[in-house]
């Protein structure tokens, strides 16, 4: 291979990746943190004490484990009504809900 097809080559893997992180940071700059709505193991982070990152949540619902949703969609997302019947809804701030024992 020549030099110039060398240089081309990297110039063009470095731009690819370049595009690939702008795309990423796109992507999460629409996204939020929304507590209370992830399955048990399901959750992206933040699952409080005896825990210590994604897929570490131990209860449905767990208030203090996170998930992240589309931009201004955490407080709408459907979800099953607790116990005592009251309605079960994410939130932007950790919840003192469905923690474990």
């Amino acid at each position: 291979m020549s030099t110039p097809l060398k240089t081309f080559a990297i110039a063009g893997a470095v731009a690819a990746a370049l595009t690939a992180h702008t795309t990423t940071t796109a992507e999460a700059a629409s996204k939020e943190k929304c507590y209370g709505v992830s399955l048990a193991g399901a959750n992206d982070c933040a699952a409080g004490p005896g825990t210590t990152c994604a897929g570490t949540s131990v209860t449905d619902y767990q208030g203090n484990a996170w998930t992240l949703v589309d931009a201004g969609t955490c407080e709408s997302i459907e979800l099953p009504q607790m116990a005592d019947g009251e309605d079960r809804k994410g939130s932007l701030e950790p919840l003192d809900r469905d923690l474990p024992a």
